[in-house]
C-alpha cells in the first residue's frame, strides 16, 4: 500500500486537478482547487469520512479552507488554530498558513483573483460549500474574468479512494418529552406558520442539529454531537425524511407518530432527485424555502423556481429554548458543576500532596470519569482541552500521547470541557495555578475575569446583537493593549451541538442573529494567551433573562445574564487590586451561589474532599 504522505497526496491532486473536463470550455483542467472540512449539512464538525481537509493538509481544527494550485497550497483559518495549524501542516515546507482575522491577511477570494493567471478555472464541490460562500467566490471571480464551476466528483476523494473511511450510520434514538417540552407535531406545525407567512411552499431543512430537534430524535453520527444524517422536506401537507430508515429504533418511530408526525420515508441519497421532482411539479405560485446556508448544490437543484432564503424557522425555535428546556440546561449545569469540583479538588490534592503523576491525558480522563457519574450523563460534547503552560496558548489544543505532559505547580493549567447529559449541553472553562504564578498572569487572568464580568452583568435592549456586547468583555484587556482572537461566545445547544447557530458574541458580526431574547444560552469566554508561555480562558454558559429596570424606554424591554455555570473562580489568582467594588461583590455573590447550591450534592464521605475545596475556594475576598 502507498504511504500517503502530504507531498504524495498534494502531487496526485495536482494531476487530478489537469484533467478535469470542463464544461463549455475547450482545454482541461482547472487552476485552482478549494477544499474545506464540511459535510453536505455544512456542519461545524465532522465524520472522519468527511475530513477532506484534514486528509490533504494534515491540519485537524474544525475551521478552515484550503486552496491547492499547480504550485502553491494554503490554509486560512483563524486565531483559535494559527499555533496548532503550524505544527500540523504537511509537509509544512509545502503549505503556507493564512491567518485569518489580521489586517495583512487577503480573503480567499482576493488571494485568487490576485494571483492566479487570466480567465483561470476554480472548481469545488458543489455539495460541501454553502450558497453564501459559493455566491461570494462566484461574485469576486467572475469580477476578476474568472469562473467558479461545481466538480463532476470530488478530486480529494479520488486521492482518497478506499482508504477513505465509511460514512457513519449509528441508530437514532428519540428524545422524551420530558426533555424536550415539545411534541414534534406542534414544531412542524409552526415550521408551516412561517412557511405560510412567507408564501413558501416547501421547507427544505438542512442543518442536522435543525433536524434532530424537529423530530425529537437523537443520533451518533458526529462525534460529540448528538444528530444524524438525513434531510427534512416539509410541504404544507407532509413531512419527507431523508435517511435509511433501518437505523431508526422502534422507539423513535412510535414517539415520532405519537407525536403528531406520520412521514413519507425516503432514501438518504434521493434528496437531490426528489429536489428535481419538486421543481419539475412547481407553479409559478410555489416557493422554495431553501436557506442560504445549504448547499450551492440544493439550491441549483432549485433552478428558475422562486426562493426564500431566509435561515429556516427552527434556527431560532431551538436557540430560544422552553420551559422544560431550560430548568434541564439548569440541572446539567448543576451536575455538571459537581464532578468539576470533583475533579479540581482531586487534581489540586494530587500534585500539593502526593508524587503521583497527573498529565493532561490522566486529567481529562479523571474528569471524565467524575462527569460519567452524574445522571442523565451521555458524553463529552468534545475533546477535552486539558492544557499545561505553553499548551495553553494553544486554544484548541488536545493532548496526544507525543505531546502529554504533566500537571504541575509550576505552570497555569487551563482546562476546557463539557458534556452532553440528556436534558443539557454544557461547556466550562477554569485557568488554574496550583503554585505561585507570575504578577504578569496575575494581572492577565485579573483582567480576563473583569471582562467575563462586565458581560455577565450588562443590561441590554431586547433583539441586541451578540456582536454588539463583544467588546464588553475586552474592554479591560484593550486598556493596557491585549487581546484575544477568537469569538466571547457562542450559542449552546439542548442536548445538542454545544456551538448553536445562529447567535453569538464575538468581534465578527453573526449575519443570520436575529437579536437575544429571553431563553437563549450563551457562553462568555474570555481569554488571553502568550504563544509557548501560557494561556487563560474563563468560561461560563449564561442564560439570556429579562432585567428589571426602572424605566422601560418605549416598551423595548431589556435584558441581562444568569449565569447557570457553577464553578468557582480561583481567587488565589486575581490581582485584588485591579477589582472595582462591584467586581469584587460580583464575585462574592457567584461563590456563594455555588457553594449554596453545590453543597447539597456534596454530602457524604466519599464527597469531603470536594466540598472542603468548594468551600477554600468560595470564601469571599476583599479589597
Amino acid at each position: 500500500m502507498v504511504r500517503k504522505n502530504g507531498l504524495w497526496k498534494l502531487t496526485q491532486l495536482r494531476a487530478l486537478m489537469k484533467n478535469v473536463q470542463v464544461e463549455d470550455m475547450k482545454e482541461k483542467g482547472i487552476h485552482a482547487l478549494i477544499v474545506n472540512g464540511e459535510d453536505a449539512h455544512q456542519s461545524e464538525y465532522s465524520t472522519e469520512h468527511d475530513e477532506r481537509r484534514c486528509f490533504v493538509s494534515g491540519f485537524r481544527g474544525s475551521y478552515g479552507t484550503v486552496i491547492v494550485t499547480p504550485d502553491s497550497a494554503l490554509l486560512w483559518t483563524d486565531g483559535r488554530y494559527f499555533t496548532q495549524a503550524l505544527s500540523e501542516l504537511d509537509p509544512p515546507e509545502a503549505w503556507t498558513l493564512m491567518r485569518e482575522g489580521l489586517l495583512d491577511t487577503p480573503t480567499t477570494a482576493m488571494w485568487l483573483t490576485s494571483n492566479l493567471p487570466p480567465k483561470s478555472v476554480v472548481g469545488a464541490d458543489a455539495n460541501l460549500i454553502s450558497y453564501n460562500e459559493w455566491a461570494r467566490l462566484h461574485s469576486s471571480l467572475t469580477a476578476a474574468g474568472h469562473s467558479l464551476i461545481a466538480l463532476p466528483e470530488n478530486l480529494v476523494d479520488k486521492v482518497w479512494a478506499d482508504q477513505q473511511p465509511a460514512p457513519t450510520a449509528n441508530v437514532v434514538l428519540p428524545q422524551l418529552i420530558q426533555y424536550s417540552g415539545e411534541k414534534a407535531g406542534v414544531k412542524v406545525n409552526l415550521c408551516r406558520e412561517a412557511m405560510l407567512e412567507n408564501d413558501a411552499t416547501v421547507l427544505v431543512i438542512t442543518a442536522l442539529d435543525s433536524i434532530a430537534y424537529l423530530l425529537n430524535w437523537r443520533g451518533s453520527d458526529i462525534l460529540f454531537n448528538p444528530v444524524f444524517f438525513a434531510y427534512v422536506i416539509l410541504t404544507i401537507k407532509d413531512v419527507h425524511i431523508f435517511i435509511d430508515k433501518s437505523r431508526l429504533s422502534q422507539e423513535a418511530l412510535e414517539q415520532l407518530k405519537d407525536e403528531g408526525v406520520d412521514p413519507i420515508f425516503h432514501p438518504y441519497e434521493d434528496i437531490h432527485l426528489f429536489m428535481e421532482e419538486i421543481v419539475y411539479s412547481a407553479t409559478e405560485q410555489d416557493k422554495i424555502w431553501v436557506s442560504n446556508n445549504s448547499s450551492y448544490a440544493l439550491h441549483a437543484d432549485c433552478g428558475e423556481v422562486k426562493k426564500h432564503t431566509d435561515i429556516t424557522p427552527l434556527s431560532i425555535m431551538k436557540s430560544i429554548k422552553n420551559p422544560v428546556e431550560i430548568a434541564g440546561m439548569k440541572a446539567a449545569h448543576v451536575r455538571d458543576s459537581v464532578a468539576l469540583v470533583k475533579y479540581f479538588a482531586w487534581l489540586e490534592d494530587k500534585i500539593k500532596n502526593t508524587d503521583e503523576r497527573i498529565t493532561e491525558i490522566s486529567g481529562a480522563t479523571q474528569l471524565e470519569k467524575f462527569r460519567q457519574e452524574q445522571d442523565l450523563f451521555v458524553g463529552l460534547s468534545f475533546t477535552t482541552i486539558s492544557s499545561v503552560g505553553p499548551h495553553g496558548a494553544i486554544i484548541h489544543y488536545s493532548p496526544t500521547p507525543a505531546s502529554d505532559v504533566p500537571i504541575t505547580d509550576k505552570e497555569l493549567y487551563l482546562c476546557d470541557s463539557g458534556a452532553q447529559y440528556k436534558d443539557g449541553t454544557t461547556d466550562v472553562t477554569r485557568t488554574l495555578h496550583f503554585g505561585e504564578p507570575t504578577s504578569f498572569e496575575r494581572e492577565c487572568f485579573t483582567r480576563v475575569f473583569k471582562g467575563q464580568c462586565r458581560l455577565s452583568t450588562m443590561v441590554f435592549p431586547l433583539k441586541t446583537k451578540g456582536n454588539y456586547l463583544d467588546t464588553l468583555a475586552r474592554e479591560s484587556l484593550w486598556s493596557v493593549g491585549l487581546n484575544y482572537l477568537h469569538g466571547t461566545g457562542h450559542g449552546v445547544g439542548s442536548y445538542l451541538n454545544v456551538h448553536e447557530e445562529p447567535i453569538g458574541i464575538s468581534w465578527k458580526p453573526y449575519p443570520d442573529d436575529p437579536g437575544l431574547e429571553s431563553g437563549m444560552f450563551l457562553s462568555n469566554e474570555p481569554g488571553y494567551y502568550e504563544d509557548g508561555k501560557f494561556g487563560i480562558r474563563l468560561e461560563n454558559i449564561e442564560l439570556v433573562v429579562p432585567a428589571k429596570t426602572p424605566y422601560n424606554y418605549k416598551d423595548r424591554g431589556f435584558l441581562t445574564f444568569e449565569t447557570v455555570t457553577l464553578v468557582p473562580i480561583q481567587t488565589s489568582l486575581l490581582d485584588v487590586s485591579l477589582l472595582t467594588n462591584k467586581e469584587i461583590e460580583y464575585l462574592n455573590n457567584y461563590h456563594a451561589r455555588c457553594l449554596g447550591i453545590l453543597r447539597t450534592f456534596l454530602q457524604g464521605a466519599e464527597n469531603t474532599q470536594a466540598l472542603q475545596w468548594l468551600e477554600r475556594q468560595t470564601l469571599p475576598i476583599s479589597g
